[in-house]
């Protein structure tokens, strides 16, 4: 097994995450207290929640979790769900349960660094960028011809991080089928759906579509609730779930009692956080759309189509690597600069950024990101 690089991403959270003044690169929405999260609670979970005892929990995850994740879904039932530890954990462990030597897999990149580095780790793998020329369309005629008899796994995320791209559902849908003639489980990253800037646009969950898919999903983006810690993988298929479910034995075994429990209050209260979450987005995004037209010889700014994250181009003769660090160092404003979500399997895009939408009152962040902007001119 090949050792996993460094995460950038976190590396570069480590150093500036909670140091930096503005944080402008957060990837989830808004978060909510404590007090506000129970105060959704219905009385059962409220009992639950007031007599709770801190022992173990199954290492599928809380039945009554399960049963309240699964009704998120049109054609799944409690047993076809499996929590985690958050996204990470489930993505780790899913390819590799999934993977190993003389297999190949399929990745669609930008993306979060794991999805491409831990099936490196396990297989041959396959890029599959998406065109930044052509608003980051997906290429499936490419993808397809990408696959290969021993291809297992064709991994996608939409609404994507960093470019916030959602393809069509038609498109979708299609790559769900052409996965299932071929035998490939498709593994669909669904973390940022719900946030769909056009309602019209959400796809369909890929385990809805098919008994191979996985769908992944977590509370801490579109919910804003990473601070849980509870992510879950969707699927149809009962081995691959009881091979998860002996995998996990090898890492969290189990979940947080509390957190399940606020997990389940959350995800049964979904659709009123939802419309919270997209209502701040609303309100920033033409915010941000007056910040960077006021700097038009800076920035190439289009609004994402789903998520909490855009991904602009950075147009100044410094090269947006130098331009990041100088930001953060300067004006304590944090961004993600390109090689945050660099590619060993194709060329990525070298002059972007990954900016956080999704925060209450970006103001202040802006503000700062504009004075420093401006004495530089």
């Amino acid at each position: 097994m090949t050792v996993l690089p460094d995460f950038r991403l976190e590396t570069y959270f480590s150093r500036w995450e909670f140091t930096a003044r503005h944080h402008l690169t957060a990837s989830d929405a808004q978060t909510m207290a404590m007090s506000e999260l129970l105060a959704l609670a219905g009385p059962e979970d409220r009992h639950a929640w007031e007599h709770l005892t801190l022992g173990y929990t199954e290492t599928f995850g809380d039945p009554a979790l399960r049963h309240a994740i699964a009704g998120m879904y049109e054609h799944l039932d409690a047993d076809d769900v499996i929590c985690f530890g958050g996204a990470q954990e489930a993505l780790n462990l899913a390819m590799q349960v999934l993977l190993g030597p003389g297999d190949h897999a399929v990745v669609v990149t930008p993306a979060y660094q794991s999805a491409e580095t831990v099936p490196l780790s396990l297989c041959d793998v396959t890029g599959i960028a998406l065109d930044a020329d052509r608003d980051w369309a997906l290429d499936l005629d490419a993808l397809t011809a990408a696959l290969r008899p021993n291809t297992r796994v064709v991994s996608v995320n939409f609404p994507n991080n960093p470019t916030g791209k959602v393809i069509d559902a038609e498109d979708f849908t299609r790559l769900v089928r052409l996965c299932d003639e071929r035998g490939i489980h498709l593994f669909s990253d669904e973390v940022y759906r719900g946030l769909e800037r056009d309602p019209a646009r959400t796809l369909p969950q890929a385990a809805d579509l098919s008994e191979r898919a996985l769908s992944l999903n977590v509370t801490s983006k579109s919910l804003g609730l990473p601070g849980l810690r509870i992510g879950w993988i969707a699927c149809r298929d009962g081995e691959l779930r009881s091979r998860l479910e002996r995998a996990k034995h090898y890492t969290t075994i189990c979940n947080s009692a509390p957190s399940e429990i606020l997990a389940r209050i959350a995800i049964e209260n979904r659709e009123r956080i939802l419309a919270r979450n997209r209502g701040i987005l609303a309100a920033n995004l033409p915010v941000f759309e007056e910040f960077f037209a006021a700097f038009p010889e800076l920035f190439d700014w289009q609004a994402p189509d789903g998520g909490c994250v855009a991904y602009p181009r950075y147009l100044g003769p410094d090269g947006v690597e130098d331009f990041c660090t100088g930001l953060v160092e300067e004006a304590g404003v944090l961004l993600l600069p390109a090689s945050i979500y660099r590619s060993e399997l194709t060329p990525t895009p070298p002059d972007r950024f990954r900016i956080g939408l999704g925060r209450r009152d970006p103001g202040p962040a802006l503000e700062a990101f504009a004075d420093w902007l401006t004495a530089r001119r």
